[in-house]
C-alpha cells in the first residue's frame, strides 16, 4: 500500500469547491428514476445520459473532482467508442465504482439490514484498478424506527464497512466509507444525532482494528437532520450546527475528508446545508458533497431521453454542479438559484 498516493487521490477528492457525482445507480434504481421522465431503461439509454453528463465540460472540470460508476458503465463506451472511464479522465476529475452488492434482511433483527459483497472483492478490486477506478464506496444502510437500529445491525455493518475499507487500500483504492442513517421515519434531529453518533463511534472503531490508515479514505455520512415524516423540521442552521458537532465529536483529524449524502432531501436543501456548515469553520477536514439524485434530478428532467435536449440537460447538470461547488466553499446563496430559474 502506497499511503501517500490514497492521500493524494482522497484530498483530491474533497478538493476545495469540487464534489463527487454519484452516478452508481443500481439497474432498479436508474429504471424509476426513467419511468419518472417517460424514458425505457435499457443499456443504450442508460449509457448516453451518462455519457451526456460526462461530456458536460463546465460541470466536470470545474466543480466535480470524481465519479462514482455502477459495475455496468464502467465497462461501457462512449457512441464514439471511447470508454467512459477515459471521459472522466479526460475532465479532470477521478473513476470510481461502487463495490457494494446490496442489503440482504439480516438474521435475528427484523426490519434491519446488511450491506454484502465481500467475497471475491479483492479479485474484482484489480480489475476495477486496470479499467481506472481509483476510489470505490460501500454503504451500509441504517434504519430508525421502533426499538432499532440494534446495536448488532450497527456491529456487523461498521464490521463489513471496515473490511471493504482495508481491502481497497491493499488494492490501492480509496474506500469511500459510507454508514448512512436513513431520513424516512418520524424521528427528530436530536434522534438522528445520537444514532449518527454512535453509528460514527463503532465505525471508526472498526476501522482501527482492521488497520485501516484514516488518511487515505474519505467518509460519505448523512447530515444530522429530522426524519422526513416528523412534524417538526429543523432549521438550516440547527442542521448544520448539529451536525459539525457531531463530526467534531466522532471524525479523526486524520481523516482528509468529508462527502455528504443527501439522503432524499431536495436539491436546494442539500446545498443550502452544505453551506451553512461552512460558515462554522475552520474545520479540520475538507467538507464537501457526493450527491446523486440532488445532482440529477434536474438534468434528468431536461434532458427527458432525447438527443435534442442534451445541451439543456448538461445545462442543468452544470447548474446544479455549480451551487454545490459554491456551497462547499461556504459561497452560495439563494438568490442564485433565482436568477438561474
Amino acid at each position: 500500500m502506497n499511503l501517500t498516493e490514497l492521500n493524494k487521490v482522497a484530498t483530491a477528492m474533497v478538493a476545495p469547491g469540487k464534489g463527487i457525482l454519484a452516478a452508481d445507480e443500481s439497474s432498479g434504481t436508474i429504471k424509476k428514476r426513467f419511468d419518472a421522465i417517460g424514458v425505457e431503461s435499457t443499456e443504450s439509454n442508460r449509457r448516453d445520459y451518462r455519457e451526456m453528463l460526462f461530456r458536460s465540460k463546465e460541470a466536470m472540470s470545474q466543480y466535480i473532482s470524481g465519479v462514482i460508476l455502477y459495475d455496468e458503465t464502467i465497462w461501457q463506451d462512449a457512441k464514439d467508442g471511447t470508454p467512459l472511464v477515459r471521459l472522466i479522465e479526460q475532465s479532470g476529475a477521478i473513476p470510481g465504482i461502487k463495490v457494494d452488492e446490496g442489503t440482504q434482511a439480516l438474521p435475528m433483527c427484523p426490519g434491519e439490514l446488511v450491506t454484502v459483497g465481500l467475497d471475491r472483492l479483492a479479485e474484482r478490486l484489480k480489475k476495477y484498478y486496470e479499467r481506472g477506478a481509483r476510489f470505490a464506496k460501500w454503504r451500509a444502510v441504517i434504519d430508525i424506527g421502533s426499538g432499532i437500529p440494534s446495536m448488532t445491525a450497527i456491529s456487523v455493518n461498521a464490521h463489513a464497512l471496515a473490511r471493504y475499507a482495508a481491502l481497497c487500500q491493499a488494492a490501492q483504492i480509496v474506500p469511500i466509507v459510507e454508514p448512512e442513517v436513513l431520513m424516512d421515519g418520524d424521528h427528530d434531529i436530536d434522534r438522528c444525532h445520537e444514532v449518527t453518533q454512535r453509528v460514527l463511534n463503532k465505525t471508526f472503531q472498526e476501522l482501527r482494528v482492521q488497520r485501516v490508515a484514516l488518511e487515505g479514505m474519505v467518509l460519505k455520512p448523512n447530515m444530522a437532520i429530522s426524519g422526513k415524516k416528523c412534524p417538526k423540521q429543523a432549521s438550516v442552521e440547527e442542521v448544520a450546527e448539529k451536525t459539525i458537532r457531531l463530526l467534531k465529536a466522532c471524525v479523526p483529524a486524520a481523516v482528509p475528508g468529508i462527502a455528504f449524502l443527501s439522503g432524499g432531501q431536495s436539491d436546494e436543501e442539500a446545498t443550502a446545508h452544505l453551506n451553512a456548515m461552512h460558515k462554522l469553520g475552520p474545520l479540520p477536514w475538507g467538507l464537501t458533497f457526493s450527491y446523486g439524485r440532488a445532482l440529477q434530478a434536474a438534468p434528468q428532467k431536461a434532458w427527458a431521453g432525447t438527443a435534442e435536449n442534451v445541451a439543456a440537460g448538461q445545462t442543468a447538470f452544470s447548474h446544479r454542479a455549480r451551487m454545490n461547488g459554491l456551497a462547499s466553499r461556504g459561497e452560495w446563496q439563494s438568490s442564485l438559484e433565482q436568477k438561474a430559474a
